[in-house]
């Protein structure tokens, strides 16, 4: 098996030859930042109270470090394009390389789709003081929403030479909002608006069914992403360095982010009024509320945060893209998907493809529910798939070592062990909504039938193109 994993690297290095290799360690480490470091996860941490530092600890030490090192390994052995797909088609067979491939991307349409709702939320709080009544006109999130597909997909088609830029942007806006959103409490209670502050407050954590939803969350949902840029690696500058560098260099940086960010909110918004879509640009809102100069500082924040969302998605589609393509090179997908545009360099077919359904799940998404609950139907169906995807990656050290060309080290297995304990909890729970809903029974019949459904699906074109192959030899 160590050959195959060998000539894998070898035949992926020289199909990638044809793409344009841009990006390098700095644009990287801003890219594992922004991808990282969800908008709304300080949010959601925030619902645990006091005790969020508790799990923001034990979801590091279960499943953020565990997560950092399966991928600087994995990555080492096989720096290539596809990232995650490669790495369970070595370490688990073509099969199950597939269908990690396909959650992947299954996942990647989904938050798509929510980041319509978000950008379309966060806009709202930049326009709406401004007098625009047109944010609640049912057509708006709609709208918004595929305004910013669409731009998305032109983007795509000139390649990660343009896109890097806005990954670069979203990567330095997020450090600036975050820094405004940790500072912001200490400014309100200068200003006597807010009467005490202690960000590092620690209450003893409940153990019950919504904290592990929550901790859940904030371990699979708030901490995962650092496998997400290894796609692109057939476009990375040095890739068996650069992304391990990245990732290491990141990984404090986001730590901080997480647990001071949530503190920030905590201190300035009431437990039961926190806009899991939008924390926060409703903190920043609140903590500079009153100031004469509060109508410039808080739409220039939100107006960054907007830049890192659309930096975000950027990224998320590229790579969605690239997975298209690189099960073409298997034989898995039509050629059809791995065709390179001429003078771009970048596989325009599945570019437009992965756009337009996109956009047909992002408008499917919004009907007949509210913003919320929209959001949290879209990123907990989103987030399961990629859930499976990481159990495949932690498996892969556990299950696949046999067929790497290193096998890994004792505590690189206990680490594995643990991610995957901690992301089979998170793919249990996250069938349950953590907001009132009309019905939680409807809300998890909705998730558990798309799962089902598309998982199918997968299922189903893996074995029509092996007949389909079988059939032309």
């Amino acid at each position: 098996m160590v050959s195959d994993a060998g000539d894998r690297v070898r035949e992926v290095q020289a199909r990638s030859a044809g793409l344009r290799k841009e990006l390098g360690l700095a644009t990287l480490v801003l890219t594992q930042i922004m991808y990282v470091v969800g908008s709304g996860w300080v949010g959601t941490a925030a619902k645990l109270g006091h005790a969020h530092i508790v799990f923001w600890l034990a979801a590091i030490a279960l499943f953020y470090l565990p997560q950092a090192a399966v991928v600087v390994y994995l990555n080492r052995l096989m720096p290539i394009e596809g990232g995650l797909y490669q790495w369970a088609t070595v370490g688990l067979g073509k099969f199950l390389g597939f269908l990690t491939a396909w959650n992947l991307w299954a996942y990647a349409i989904l938050i798509m789709a929510t980041f319509g709702v978000m950008i379309a939320t966060n806009l709202a709080y930049l326009i709406a003081p401004m007098g625009a009544t047109f944010v609640k006109a049912s057509w708006y999130t709609a709208a918004v929403s595929a305004a910013s597909v669409i731009g998305l997909t032109i983007v795509s088609l000139f390649g990660v030479r343009v896109s890097k830029w806005l990954q670069g942007i979203g990567g330095t806006a997020q450090i600036l909002t975050y820094t405004a959103l940790i500072l912001v409490p200490f400014i309100a209670v200068s200003r006597g608006t807010a009467e005490t502050y202690h960000p590092l407050t620690v209450a003893a954590p409940a153990l019950t069914l919504f904290s592990l939803n929550i901790f859940g969350k904030m371990a699979m949902g708030g901490l995962s992403g650092f496998e997400y840029v290894a796609i692109l690696a057939g476009e990375c500058k040095n890739p068996a360095r650069s992304i391990g560098r990245a990732t290491i260099a990141a990984a404090p940086i986001i730590a901080l982010m997480f647990i001071l960010g949530t503190s920030s909110v905590l201190g300035l918004v009431p437990q039961d009024q926190i806009d899991l879509v939008s924390p926060i640009p409703q903190t920043l809102s609140i903590g500079f509320a009153g100031l004469g100069f509060v109508r410039f500082i808080v739409p220039l924040l939100i107006t960054l945060l907007l830049l890192r969302q659309i930096g975000n998605v950027a990224l998320i589609f590229a790579g969605n893209t690239r997975l298209p393509m690189v099960a073409g090179w298997d034989g898995l997908l039509p050629a059809w998907f791995s065709r390179l545009h001429p003078t771009l360099r970048t596989p325009h077919n599945s570019i437009l493809f992965v756009g337009a359904l996109t956009l047909v799940m992002a408008m499917a998404g919004q009907v007949g529910v509210n913003a919320q609950e929209a959001f949290q139907l879209l990123e907990n169906a989103g987030g399961i798939f990629y859930a499976f995807t990481y159990l495949a990656m932690f498996a892969i050290p556990l299950f696949g070592a046999h067929r790497l060309s290193e096998r890994p080290p004792a505590w690189l297995r206990v680490a594995a062990a643990c991610g995957f304990a901690v992301t089979l909890l998170y793919s249990v729970l996250s069938v349950f909504p953590i907001i009132n809903v009309d019905s939680w029974l409807i809300f998890a019949v909705k998730i558990i039938s798309v799962l089902v459904v598309a998982n199918l699906i997968g299922v189903g074109i893996y074995f029509t193109a092996g007949r389909r192959a079988a059939a032309t030899n």
